[in-house]
């Protein structure tokens, strides 16, 4: 079992970052648990759900549909920048390889990460490792999502990856092994579902009793498909109208009696 040698705890058994130091330092051992990667995210500024919009240009974007129980998720993957993480995350979505695993590890100031147990926290089967394209101009901003892999083996990345909830410019920086971590797409709707599962109460892992990451319910993912473009931006669209501010309600004259002659 791979050992991640730090614990994002206080005293209540909340997750909390520290110093810059101590997640330095705690980035450096980011490990998946029993051979499978482990991921941790983006973003410099928060994604819109509201003003985001499809590039697709030259179809050099791809775009999923993250079915949770928690709500959806959209990502748009970079295939230009990132053409053999995308590749590879595809491969596993066009065999149904993420229906019904979960999202196993949770750390709220940090990142969330699935894709390689299911609920009864059974490691799947995975392909080889891809190679690591950290050097592609991604960054692991709030929003992106990055390939989780083995500490001391850059080409680890198999099926895992992570969403990065807060900007996390550390994991762009070439760790001990030499590489750093593989930025290949981003949220584009859904965002609140994201901070919905961050927000999950979580207890001590069972693959590293060290790590209080496990959350305390399931976090399933239900299905995972590709969507065209059209269809993502319909989504887009519906969250921005979900989300966007109601017109305030016209005030209506006070009835309160005046005080007076």
């Amino acid at each position: 079992m791979f050992r991640l040698g730090f614990t994002l705890t206080n005293n209540s058994g909340q997750q909390r970052i520290g110093s810059g130091i101590a997640l330095a330092i705690a980035l450096v051992s980011i490990l998946s648990c029993a051979g499978a990667a482990v991921a941790i995210q983006d973003t410099a500024t928060t994604p819109n759900d509201a003003a985001t919009q499809p590039q697709d240009k030259d179809n050099d974007s791809v775009y999923v549909r993250i079915t949770t129980n928690k709500g959806d998720i959209i990502l748009e993957l970079n295939k230009a920048k990132a053409p053999k993480s995308v590749a590879n995350f595809m491969s596993y979505v066009e065999e149904e390889y993420f229906d019904g695993t979960i999202f196993h590890r949770i750390i709220e100031q940090f990142m969330i990460q699935g894709g390689g147990f299911t609920s009864d926290m059974k490691k799947k089967p995975t392909k080889p490792g891809v190679e690591n394209e950290w050097q592609n101009g991604l960054k692991n901003d709030r929003g992106t999502i990055s390939m989780a892999r083995i500490g001391g083996q850059p080409n680890s990345g198999t099926s895992q990856f992570f969403i990065n909830v807060v900007d996390n410019p550390m994991l762009d920086r070439a760790q001990a092994d030499g590489a750093a971590y593989a930025v290949f797409g981003s949220v584009v709707a859904g965002m609140d579902v994201v901070d919905a599962i961050r927000s999950v109460p979580v207890q001590v892992s069972p693959l590293n009793r060290r790590e209080i990451s496990y959350p305390t319910e399931p976090i399933v993912i239900e299905m995972l498909r590709e969507m065209t473009a059209d269809d993502a931006r319909e989504a887009i669209e519906a969250a921005a109208a979900k989300s966007a501010p109601k017109p305030s309600e016209e005030k209506q004259p006070s009835t309160t009696p005046g005080v007076g002659d």
